[in-house]
């Protein structure tokens, strides 16, 4: 799962969650900052800070270098979903009660809820505003093909929200509360 963040706290910054078949799940991170954060809020059995680059040529086609990952993808045109997300005002489409509300369709529509918690002090928002199908993908992992596109099945478990079933790139806005510990430790 890439993260592609535009504006954060932290700056513009990208990140991958990779699920490995055997359960392993493993952040790259392009700085200590970012990865202490990403996997103060996920979880993660191993951290790596690496270089990564994203690099988007014409708005479909995105080819993403995170050492030891190399991803390529492109992306479909805007399906019902998509069109559905993009009528949602922004505002509202970001509003903790209306992701509350939209949580359990969300998760038996696309397999992807809108908040949660899995971390102790931290609670997570998805504000999904467009959704386009990725049409195809090629994955290698220190050169080695990974296969074909397929479903994302089971779902990831780095966190409460996971991804829609179906490969898709997603336009998100997140918030994430950072909790404070009520027992002062």
């Amino acid at each position: 799962m890439l993260g592609h963040w535009p504006r954060s706290p932290f700056g513009p910054f990208s990140d991958l969650m990779v699920e490995e078949a055997d359960g392993h799940r493993l952040l790259l991170a392009p700085s200590r900052e970012t990865a202490d954060f990403v996997a103060g809020t996920y979880l993660f059995d191993e951290v790596r800070v690496v270089p990564i680059r994203v690099r988007i040529t014409g708005r479909r086609h995105w080819t993403v270098c995170a050492p030891p990952l190399d991803l390529r993808f492109s992306t479909g045109p805007r399906a019902l979903p998509g069109l559905a997300l993009r009528a949602v005002p922004g505002p509202l489409a970001t509003s903790p009660g209306w992701l509350a509300l939209w949580d359990r369709p969300a998760r038996l529509l696309l397999g992807a809820g809108t908040h949660g918690s899995v971390r102790p002090g931290r609670h997570q928002w998805y504000g999904a505003r467009d959704l386009h199908p990725v049409v195809s993908a090629t994955v290698a992992r220190a050169g080695r093909d990974l296969g074909a596109l397929g479903p994302v099945e089971p779902p990831v478990r780095f966190g409460s929200g996971s991804t829609p079933r179906r490969p898709s790139l997603v336009r998100v806005t997140t918030r994430v509360a950072v909790v404070p510990d009520r027992h002062g430790s």
